[in-house]
């Protein structure tokens, strides 16, 4: 059988994978500046070759930033005009505009994790940043769907959309790249996320909310440890409160205890500090219960430090004022999470390769926005690799050529059994 992914696919990813897309809310120091518009370029370029037409490229409307849900640091980091500006998103179609039952819509992300580096192929292996998450499993995409292009029902009886996206990484989530763009009407009868699956069809998405624990007092000298607020101690003691209350407090979540930070020198009471808490959900109604939670737990934790250190020397001023110099906030709050169902493109999905679910709860991805389409729209997180086992957030990121080969004939086979299964009586709406 003739090769799906060929040598032009091969260099068109080690092109795209020389190219830094570091999120600017992931960037480091030592991280090149991202050139997503023109890897974007590249890819529609690459697409329109196999017969798709540029919708939009363009940076998200500023006046997405004033959506409920959108994370505190994407409105902070969008203070300055060059963010949105450097952070587009494209819309590509094949086919003219058709009913939603007539429309297959594939999403993948092509910004990154930090930690850019030079990427090599050895005949049997990609690495560099992105080679699975998610630049690989866009490439093998476009040659899934240049094959099926060669199909007469397709893009002729049916439509597919493609959306190549900012914003997936950095704990952005899709709501300045992938969320206007559904909002806007841009999705399918069947919709599949490009993301490491292991080629299992996930009909489901986690959700995450980060919750800021903000600790301002009044710092302290070592002599006199006992005239300031130690934001160490108070943290330290509402870190292991919550992880013990958290932990299991709502079913199929999942808590991460992330940074803690109050000062670096050893001499002094840091009297100011934070506390991170990164929290997915499988629900939307658990997201709710779990927020909540947090809520009742920093309160109980901060009423039993002051119970517990009220008569110590060091810090009953800590314990005393404890509730008065403790906010929570929210950085992620309020995100739906995705968990549908549809026998028929299951079904489809089954057939063109992709292997099931099982009982695997998914992670979490821009998917989350496709969980207020329409009830005929099914979505589905599906591509080749797997984020742990081809560290996609790590140093060494890899994804095998034979994996992305894999994953183009699923999605070969995906269009053309879409399009053989539907049947050209749906009315072109705005045709050309």
């Amino acid at each position: 059988m003739t090769p799906l992914f060929t040598d032009r696919d091969r260099n068109l990813l080690l092109d795209l994978l020389r190219l830094p897309s570091v999120n600017p809310l992931e960037a480091g120091p030592d991280d090149p500046p991202s050139q997503l518009p023109g890897i974007l370029e590249r890819y529609a370029a690459a697409a329109a070759e196999a017969g798709f037409r540029t919708l939009r490229l363009a940076a998200p409307p500023a006046a997405c930033l004033e959506r409920p849900g959108m994370p505190a640091t994407v409105r902070a980091a969008a203070r300055d005009r060059r963010f949105l500006a450097g952070q587009p998103s494209l819309l590509l179609r094949l086919g003219p505009e058709r009913a939603r039952a007539d429309t297959v819509m594939f999403n993948v992300h092509l910004d990154t994790v930090a930690g850019h580096v030079p990427p090599a192929f050895d005949g049997v292996t990609f690495t560099g940043r992105g080679a699975v998450d998610a630049k690989g499993p866009a490439v093998a995409l476009l040659a899934g769907l240049r094959a099926a292009a060669t199909h007469p029902a397709v893009g002729r009886n049916v439509t597919v959309l493609l959306q190549a996206v900012a914003g997936e990484e950095g704990g952005a989530l899709g709501s300045y790249g992938t969320r206007p763009l559904l909002e806007a009407g841009h999705y399918g009868r069947l919709n599949v996320f490009c993301e490491p699956t292991g080629l299992r069809a996930l009909p489901r998405a986690t959700a995450s909310m980060t919750a800021r624990i903000t600790v301002t007092g009044e710092d302290a000298v070592d002599d006199h440890p006992d005239a300031g607020h130690n934001a160490t101690v108070l943290l330290g003691f509402l870190a292991q409160h919550l992880a013990a209350r958290l932990d299991g407090a709502v079913p199929g979540a999942r808590v991460c205890l992330a940074g803690l930070h109050t000062g670096s020198t050893h001499n002094r009471v840091h009297g100011t500090g934070t506390l991170l808490v990164n929290l997915s959900y499988r629900t939307t109604e658990a997201g709710r219960r779990l927020g909540d939670a947090v809520a009742r737990h920093v309160t109980g934790g901060l009423a039993r430090f002051a119970e517990l250190f009220a008569s110590t020397r060091e810090f009953a001023r800590t314990a005393r004022d404890a509730a008065d110099i403790t906010r929570l906030d929210w950085d992620k709050h309020g995100l739906p999470a995705l968990d549908n169902r549809d026998p028929w493109a299951e079904a489809l999905l089954a057939r063109a390769g992709a292997r099931p679910a099982a009982d695997d709860p998914g992670f979490t991805c821009d998917a989350i926005w496709a969980a207020g389409l329409d009830d005929d729209a099914f979505t589905a997180v599906l591509g080749p690799g797997d984020l742990a086992a081809n560290r996609a957030h790590a140093p060494g990121e890899f994804v095998a050529l034979a994996d992305l080969e894999e994953f183009a004939g699923v999605v070969h086979r995906l269009v053309t059994l879409f399009a053989e299964d539907r049947r050209p009586t749906s009315p072109l709406r705005n045709p050309g």
